[in-house]
């Protein structure tokens, strides 16, 4: 996936991001380094366009997503108890098109990031 940018400030983070009003995604734990969420996502359902921090995944059911990016529109089988790693994605936009429901934890890092950089110092 891509990195962050710029944009992405003015993108919902995915626990703000939800699917048609309605969230898709709790918080299970956050502290000072970390944030952790469960997502889950019925048959037919996705999350509207979000940004991502730098991130570790881990998929406790699986199934079949439809991913939109900057990038184009893919289809990606998910497998159960599959994991991946992020440096930070700009935007992207999932639905599930399978016909299971397809549950993720996300491990946030909280370390600063490309995806809100800071301002540029003055001279």
């Amino acid at each position: 996936m891509q990195p962050a940018s710029p944009a992405s400030a003015t993108l919902p983070d995915p626990l703000q991001a939800g699917w048609k009003g309605k969230p898709v995604c709790e918080r299970l734990l956050e502290d000072d380094t970390r944030r952790v969420l469960r997502c889950t996502f019925v048959p037919g359902d996705g999350h509207d366009r979000h940004f991502h921090r730098p991130h570790f995944g881990y998929a406790l059911s699986g199934g079949r997503m439809r991913i939109t990016d900057a990038n184009g529109v893919r289809e990606s089988p998910i497998a159960t108890g599959s994991t991946f790693t992020s440096t930070g994605v700009a935007w992207h936009e999932v639905l599930n098109i399978g016909d299971t429901t397809v549950q993720y934890l996300i491990v946030e890092s909280k370390a600063p990031c490309p995806c809100a950089p800071e301002p540029a110092p003055r001279p």
